[in-house]
């Protein structure tokens, strides 16, 4: 991520079963847990909840009616920007799991084009005999926002559930996605990450970060809510300040003490590396092919040596970042309107994972990433594989960066990752993503993005957005087949004013973080916890629950093992 040609817009069942207890309940933990200097086996242990993920994804949805080219499997797609519409003032989607499934949560977004509406949710196990769901019946949900009904006491098992919507104007109902949240192990999605690379410039800058008021580091207070893996990206001679090898050493030794793992994005540059920009660094100016083919080796394996010589060795390395258009330019550019330049890129990028496989630890396991921008693009995205797959290059892993300001609907998304995953075999990682929480401006240079039109629908610019939509999209993660999902990492969640893109500039990220612009932590640094928990967290007795739209100082209540 860093478009530098963007960034100076000027900002303007037979009956339903509930099953007692708390099975799905997250287990109590403090809201900011205090970090050693001592490095843990894996933060994991230390987070025995759960997290819950739409599983509505995997049934088969039917309708009343269905408006023309709104049909039901639309609601059940993993995107709240496709509607299902009725014919009439009034309608209901039904979901078929395929079996009984646990259940503890329900959501739903109505389109944003309508008005509120009369909800009533109902399950079982036939479907014509259907019970209503207690605190589920007789329901107003708003237009165009996600809401969150729990299930009563956390369980309800059932393999049918049925939404009747009537409009509160008469007009037919829209819904945008209706979500079937199922219990599970926040292990289920095994990368859990975040690009922290700002984090200390940050602090140098004077920024102070708190999560319901308590003080404490984005990486303290996201790996608090779940998070387990962290992005560094380096430089090979940046700007005094910006990410360099010394700096990157530093703050890996922070992110092991976390019980973290370390991903390392490699731009090979002095400074941003992206579609638009792959800049030899000055250093290595003048040399031909063959040349940059050993000194990307031998950096490679200096740098990936560097960090195993201090005992936080790399756990994912990215040869390269986005490097759709190749690398090191011209000499490893690619040129696809005449199908150019491959050979010289994978030529590079062989010699960057064998630097990488050299350097690593013995018995360490080491992940290489491919990280290829166009994440909703499957046309570009199969181009660009079987390019690095004719050649041999060896990867384990298909990085994606996914802004869908920039490469289009969840959808589209949806689509690419799946055929990736079925066409090659490939473990799949989301390496960047955001979503605004506001379109407002918290400083004077322009941001990524300003307007409504930028917005999905169904995903508004607020934290309850956020919330959402990385809800769907773990989600979507989830159901890759053959589970070759293995998660995402959000774009510098900690990006608040203070610190430039570049030396005197200001930052254009400020409104796509995870925390307010004065460093409060918002409801979405719960994204990869569970949507019905993190809504809870701040009004536990809203029904149905509406994730707020700013920060809060108060704490986190915690009754009857449950986070709330």
């Amino acid at each position: 991520m860093f478009k530098r040609l963007v960034l100076f817009v000027v900002v303007a069942a037979g009956g339903l079963l509930v099953l007692s207890g708390g099975g799905g309940a997250a287990a109590p933990h403090s809201p900011i847990r205090a970090l050693a200097g001592t490095a843990t086996a894996s933060a994991d242990q230390h987070r025995p909840w759960q997290t819950s993920l739409n599983i509505a994804l995997e049934g088969t949805a039917t309708a009343s009616s269905e408006a023309a080219g709104y049909p039901a499997a639309n609601a059940i797609d993993g995107s709240a920007s496709t509607n299902w519409c009725s014919t009439q003032w009034t309608g209901s989607v039904t979901v078929d799991l395929g079996r009984v499934r646990t259940l503890d949560g329900l959501g739903l977004t109505l389109a944003p084009t309508a008005t509120t509406a009369l909800v009533n949710f109902s399950a079982g196990d036939d479907p014509t005999a259907l019970k209503p769901i207690p605190d589920a019946t007789q329901q107003s949900a708003p237009a165009g926002e996600p809401a969150y009904w729990p299930t009563p006491n956390g369980r309800l098992r059932a393999r049918y559930v049925k939404v009747d919507v009537t409009d509160n104007d008469g007009t037919p109902p829209c819904i945008g996605e209706l979500r079937l949240f199922a219990p599970m192990p926040i292990s289920t999605i095994p990368d859990r990450g975040a690009d922290l690379s700002f984090e200390p410039q940050e602090e140098a800058a004077g920024a102070h970060f708190t999560d319901a008021g308590a003080p404490g580091s984005p990486l303290q207070i996201l790996t608090d809510h779940g998070l387990n893996y962290v992005r560094l990206r380096l430089w090979v001679n940046p700007p005094p300040g910006y990410s360099n090898l010394a700096s990157d050493l530093a703050m890996a030794r922070r992110v092991k003490a976390a019980g973290d793992k370390l991903y390392l994005d490699i731009h090979y540059s002095d400074f941003w590396a992206d579609p638009q920009h792959q800049d030899i660094p000055a250093a290595w100016q003048g040399q031909d092919l063959n040349q940059l083919k050993n000194t990307v080796q031998t950096y490679t394996e200096s740098v990936i040596s560097a960090f195993a010589a201090q005992h936080t060795p790399v756990d994912m390395v990215s040869i390269g970042n986005e490097i759709r258009n190749g690398i090191l330019w011209p000499v490893g550019q690619v040129n696809w309107s005449t199908d150019t330049g491959w050979d010289n890129l994978t030529t590079l990028l062989k010699a960057g994972v064998a630097g990488a496989r050299a350097a690593n630890p013995p018995g360490h396991h080491l992940l290489v990433m491919l990280h290829f921008d166009e994440g909703g693009n499957n046309t570009d995205s199969r181009r660009f594989y079987d390019h690095m797959v004719a050649a041999g290059v060896p990867f384990d892993v298909i990085g994606l960066s996914y802004y869908p300001f920039f490469h289009g609907p969840v959808t589209d998304m949806k689509a690419n990752v799946d055929d990736l995953a079925t066409r090659y075999g490939k473990q799949i990682v989301i390496a960047e993503s955001q979503y605004p929480w506001t379109l407002a401006n918290g400083d004077s240079t322009g941001n990524f993005v300003w307007q409504a039109s930028q917005v999905s629908d169904g995903y508004p610019a607020t934290p309850g957005g956020q919330v959402s939509f990385y809800g769907d999209l773990l989600s979507i993660i989830h159901e890759i087949p053959n589970h070759l999902g293995l998660g995402l990492f959000y774009w510098e969640p900690e990006w608040i004013p203070g610190v430039g893109w570049e030396p005197g500039a200001g930052t254009p990220n400020d409104n796509l973080t995870l925390f307010s612009f004065t460093g409060q932590a918002l409801p979405s640094v719960g994204l990869f916890e569970s949507p019905l928990h993190t809504c809870a967290a701040y009004d536990p007795a809203a029904v149905p629950c509406e994730v707020p739209n700013g920060a809060s100082s108060a704490p986190y209540g915690l009754d009857d093992g449950e986070r709330r």
